[in-house]
């Protein structure tokens, strides 16, 4: 716990802090631990020990050229009574992009008509889809 008399303080305006002579305790500050002198006193142990300190390696790309997909199996879509109420033909719509989703998997299996749309989907996606008797309505064809 720190308190108001340490040494430090005791010490302060009495030239040598209690070390005696000016020169005893001269030159005797950091030796360089801590990351310090890399470039001065501390080169010989960068050369040997830590080669690849300076300097940068590889590339970071920019978060704006990331693009963040959002999917939605078509599983989930089969409980589709609690997302939509929509009606188109007979068969119930879902407009995945106003709820957030930019892609549609084929994981699971489609035992309704459903007419989804979506901006991407997978192959085996439309398949089930198709399969199930409904169709996929697409404005931009990014389909992968």
């Amino acid at each position: 716990m720190p308190h108001k008399l340490r040494k430090t303080r005791k010490k302060r305006g009495s030239r040598t802090y209690g070390y005696g002579r000016v020169g005893q305790h001269r030159k005797s500050g950091c030796k360089g631990m801590r990351k310090a002198g890399r470039h001065k006193h501390g080169w010989t142990y960068v050369v040997k020990y830590e080669p690849n300190y300076f300097g940068k390696r590889g590339f970071t790309s920019p978060k704006s050229l990331k693009i963040k997909v959002n999917t939605i199996n078509v599983g989930t879509l089969d409980v589709a009574e609690k997302i939509s109420t929509k009606q188109k033909d007979g068969k119930l719509l879902i407009d995945l992009e106003s709820l957030g989703y930019t892609k549609l998997l084929g994981n699971g299996k489609v035992t309704k008509p459903l007419i989804v749309k979506v901006s991407s989907y997978s192959k085996s996606a439309v398949e089930k889809i198709k399969g199930a008797g409904g169709k996929i309505l697409v404005e931009n064809e990014k389909n992968k």
